[in-house]
């Protein structure tokens, strides 16, 4: 039985240098010794460099993420997470942090009073809910959060955003009315 990948690597030579290829190498034999098959490797990648296959690849001349930092078993699952914004994934004392941290951002995109308040109650219903859970995992340290206090702050935000945008409309009428030129108004004589 003839291996796989002696097989694939035939095929990439014929299909890389032609059938004449493939078959000196098939009449030389597989590779007898590691330093062979190395041999064949690097020739196999200055063939490729040559060729230009590997210019203009993602991420050329740029430094590895992540590169000197500590040591984390899990780094694959946590840069997949970041690069595709998943949200709701891992533990619940993680997932209860993220959203700890957005919170904010996330109850000014709401309008009325009453669904804020419905938001933080449901949040703090979950973090004392996951608190309460032995599921092993990362201790839950996100704190509950003060719904009064919340929503006077999320009130005050709202306000704020609204004197920004009148603000704005004002100076923004102002200098409509400089770059127009004076309406002057003729009477005519009578004829």
């Amino acid at each position: 039985m003839s291996d796989p990948r002696h097989e694939a690597a035939r095929y990439r030579i014929s299909r890389d240098h032609g059938p004449d290829a493939a078959e000196d190498e098939q009449q030389s034999g597989t590779w007898s010794t590691p330093e062979e098959r190395a041999a064949v490797v690097e020739q196999a990648i200055q063939h490729a460099i040559r060729r230009g296959e590997f210019e203009n690849l993602p991420g050329a001349g740029k430094p590895l993420a992540g590169l000197g930092e500590s040591h984390d078993p899990d780094w694959w699952i946590r840069r997949k997470i970041e690069t595709e914004n998943l949200r709701g994934l891992g533990p619940p004392a993680l997932a209860l942090r993220v959203e700890s941290a957005e919170l904010e951002e996330r109850l000014d995109r709401l309008t009325r009073e009453q669904d804020v308040r419905d938001a933080l109650e449901d949040f703090n219903a979950r973090v004392r809910h996951a608190r309460l859970q032995l599921l092993g995992g990362p201790p839950v340290v996100t704190p509950t959060r003060d719904v009064d206090a919340e929503i006077a702050a999320w009130s005050e935000r709202r306000e704020q955003r609204r004197e920004q945008r009148r603000e704005a409309a004002r100076q923004a009428a102002e200098r409509e009315a400089a770059e127009r030129p004076p309406r002057r108004f003729w009477r005519r004589r009578g004829r």
